[in-house]
């Protein structure tokens, strides 16, 4: 089993087309796909909506996707060729309660493609990449937290420095930069790399959940 994350410095940045082209561009990997989203305070984990339930109640749920149209992004993930697609909601900072269940339902899976940062906290996968686009100027906390875990860089290309505060991209200065312009958001060269990275551990066998880590 290959484990790949897929993260980003803030929203609408292109994660989730990444992980769409990747799955296109990969079908060998027979990918179940991954979308975690946490919500914070007053949603419901269940259904997204405002909320004043009990956390205990609600406080994370996963869904399995099967709608093929793509007007979601875990149905995108499925038009794009993915053997399956799961949902995992959570409040923030409660994905720690949702990870034994979201490890079962992976057990048997051949390859897996997670788009998140905080499920670094939790897994230990084979490729991490993150994209970044200087013309957005919010970064999350995760996304500083592991973006020196990166094992590439997706960037958008931008006329202007990104200007982060308190972040500094020195610490992924010795890792492989891919400069995009979206469409697309994949390129041959990031697909070779990610292909590349994966070929021997796709062919090793491998203790079903190892890379997705353990509860302690």
């Amino acid at each position: 089993m290959a484990v790949v994350v897929i993260g980003g410095h803030s929203r609408s940045v292109g994660k989730t087309s990444v992980v769409a082209g990747l799955i296109a561009a990969l079908p060998e990997f027979h990918w179940t796909a991954v979308k975690v989203t946490q919500y914070g305070h007053g949603v419901c984990s269940a259904n997204g909506e405002p909320c004043d339930c009990a956390t205990g109640d609600h406080s994370w749920a996963i869904s399995e996707e099967h709608d093929r149209s793509g007007q979601s992004d875990t149905s995108r993930f499925l038009l794009a060729g993915a053997m399956r697609a799961l949902w995992v909601r959570t409040e923030q900072g409660r994905l720690a309660e949702a990870m034994p269940a979201l490890r079962a339902k992976l057990a048997q899976a051949g390859n897996v493609i997670v788009e998140s940062n905080s499920v670094l906290k939790f897994v230990r996968p084979d490729l991490y990449i993150t994209v970044l686009d200087p013309a957005t100027a919010d970064f999350k906390n995760s996304a500083r937290e592991f973006l020196d875990r990166a094992n590439a860089v997706i960037i958008h290309q931008s006329t202007e420095d990104a200007v982060w505060e308190s972040v500094s991209l020195k610490l992924v200065k010795d890792r492989p930069v891919f400069v995009i312009t979206p469409p697309p958001y994949v390129t041959k060269e990031i697909v070779q790399f990610v292909r590349s990275s994966l070929t021997t551990v796709v062919a090793e066998p491998s203790t079903p959940g190892q890379q997705l880590g353990t509860d302690n």
